[in-house]
């Protein structure tokens, strides 16, 4: 079905579009359709009587589609302009001859028209509520969205937070285990030296350049001195003064347990932290640093002041070390034997204190003569170290000679002093080793009590080891009776007697050194024993201590038989 429409003029428009809704309405196109149908429809038609001349509308029913076409009449070039809309079903009783053209009909159809448009209006209105419900839905959307935002920032700052904190709590951690480990470090160095001077050498390599950039040891050479003449910070001479570390620079140091002080007219651009190194009388001196930095890290000043008492604490013990070694050494030394003088035998005696610990004081070496003209050499040595082994050892020497007033041979000497030492030191033992050379006779009686043995060097350069059985330790709880020995003598011989710190290495033992010590003198000539005994006992010490740590005495005694005497004349 199809019907067309000349228009010209806004009336014919009107009713062309009146037409076209009730048409629309009769083959049932739904309101909303009706609705687009006429606007898209009345703004073509205004767009044609714009242009002006005679336009055709036509419309028509096509596959349950109503279609309404506009164009130029006649024909100008200008393609048509169409527009469909949905009609599945026709109003009943609908056809094209229900559509008037009158002015009632014109009313009628704008009264459907106001109705289709109150229907449209209806809907926008629905449509409207529902949008409006949506973009609330959107808002609150939003808003729990932006909630969620917002509680995920602040757990993302809570774990930055507590991951800051974490990391801080293992860099201290990480610090404080550093500090604790350098400082157990440098106390093991510092404490194994007893050299005050290698004890103050030390603490510069320890400190720089981590701790600080400089380090100077302020040593008092007289507890109350305090104003040495070389010039030192005045918070230096405060620290020695008042024995509380002080701080001196232009800014305060805010340092745990130190004092502030101006800054320092000796240096005066640089901080300087002046520790005093306590002891339990008075400091010793004064520790200055300089901090690697602008300034120290309170934890690590703690560190330095902590390292100062220990260093001080091992200074010290090394002064004091020095001290009683000095006095052991003045003692051992003064009560040391000047050697005699027989015709046709020599006497040559070296002794060596130990110069690493405090092991001086336990060797020593006489020679006398007893009453019937025989003279005694011994060489011995007391268990323990330092003074105490110094004064036990003075009073072997002394009860010695006096059992020998009374005669005796070596092995009844040796049996008396293991009894005296016994009732006098518990505690205490020693070794030794007496040889006897009795005047007009070719024999060499000896007796050992836990030392190491004799070494005899006949005329023609051969060697032996004198290690017949010895007696035990002298001054153990066992009663013993301690057996002499003898052996022929012949002129040229050398028998040389010695201390363990000559010839006991702790890796190798003391056999090896004993061979050495047997090689060393059946190197020499008789002639070269005859003429110079005393420069044959530095010949054998110098290769036998190449390889000593140097922390026992030494103690080396060569009797030597001159070759040009037929017969030993002992106390002639």
């Amino acid at each position: 079905m199809m019907r067309t429409w000349q228009i010209s003029t806004v009336t014919d428009a009107a009713r062309a579009r009146i037409a076209t809704a009730r048409l629309a309405a009769a083959f049932g196109v739904t309101p909303l359709e009706r609705t687009r149908l006429a606007s898209a429809l009345s703004g073509r038609l205004r767009q044609c009587l714009t242009k002006g001349g005679t336009w055709r509308l036509t419309v028509r029913t096509s596959g349950g589609l109503l279609c309404a076409e506009v164009a130029s009449s006649p024909a100008a070039g200008e393609p048509p302009w169409q527009v469909a809309v949905d009609c599945p079903d026709p109003v009943d009783g609908a056809d094209w001859t229900g559509v008037a053209d009158d002015t009632d009909v014109l009313a009628e159809a704008l009264l459907g028209a106001d109705e289709d448009t109150s229907l449209v209006l209806d809907k926008l209105a629905e449509q409207e509520e529902l949008v409006a419900f949506h973009r609330e839905e959107l808002h609150q959307t939003n808003q729990g969205v932006l909630a969620l935002h917002a509680e995920l920032d602040a757990a993302g700052r809570a774990q930055r937070e507590a991951f800051a904190a974490e990391r801080a709590a293992r860099q201290e951690a990480e610090s404080a285990r550093r500090r604790l480990t350098f400082l157990a470090d440098a106390s093991a160095v510092l404490t194994t030296s007893l050299n005050h001077e290698e004890i103050v050498s030390r603490l510069p390599e320890l400190l720089v350049p981590e701790y600080a950039a400089t380090v100077d040891v302020w040593l008092f050479e007289d507890g109350d001195d305090r104003h040495p003449p070389a010039p030192h910070p005045a918070a230096a001479v405060v620290a020695a003064r008042t024995g509380r570390p002080q701080y001196a620079a232009d800014h305060p140091g805010g340092l745990p347990g130190v004092d502030d002080q101006p800054p320092s007219a000796l240096h005066p651009t640089r901080p300087l932290l002046c520790v005093p190194l306590p002891t339990r009388r008075a400091p010793l001196g004064v520790l200055t640093l300089t901090p690697p930095g602008e300034r120290w890290d309170p934890d690590d000043a703690v560190m330095l002041i902590e390292l100062t008492r220990r260093a001080s604490i091992a200074l010290d013990n090394a002064r004091r070390f020095e001290h009683n070694r000095d006095i052991a050494e003045t003692l051992q030394r003064a009560l040391l034997t000047d050697l005699p003088t027989t015709p046709g035998l020599r006497l040559a005696a070296r002794y060596l204190p130990a110069t690493y610990g405090l092991n001086i004081g336990g060797d020593w070496y006489d020679a006398f003569r007893q009453p019937d003209g025989s003279l005694i050499t011994v060489i011995g040595d007391v268990t323990g170290h330092g003074l105490h082994a110094a004064v036990m050892m003075s009073q072997l020497r002394t009860a010695l000679r006096a059992y020998a007033v009374d005669g005796g041979s070596p092995g009844v000497l040796l049996t008396r002093l293991h009894t005296f030492l016994h009732h006098l030191q518990p505690d205490l033992y020693a070794t030794a080793v007496i040889a006897r050379f009795q005047p007009g006779e070719p024999v060499l009686t000896w007796a050992a009590a836990g030392h190491p043995p004799p070494v005899l060097r006949d005329p023609d350069g051969r060697v032996r080891t004198l290690d017949a059985k010895p007696g035990a330790m002298l001054g153990i709880p066992l009663r013993q009776q301690i057996a002499d020995h003898t052996v022929p003598l012949e002129p040229g011989s050398t028998l040389a007697l010695y201390t363990d710190g000559l010839v006991e290495r702790r890796a190798q033992g003391i056999d090896p050194g004993i061979e050495r010590l047997a090689a060393a003198l059946g190197a020499f000539r008789t002639e070269e024993l005859d003429a110079d005994l005393d420069s044959s006992a530095e010949r054998i010490l110098d290769p036998m201590l190449s390889d000593s740590e140097r922390d026992d005495d030494v103690c080396l005694l060569l009797c030597h038989i001159d070759s040009r005497t037929a017969r030993v004349s002992v106390g002639s």
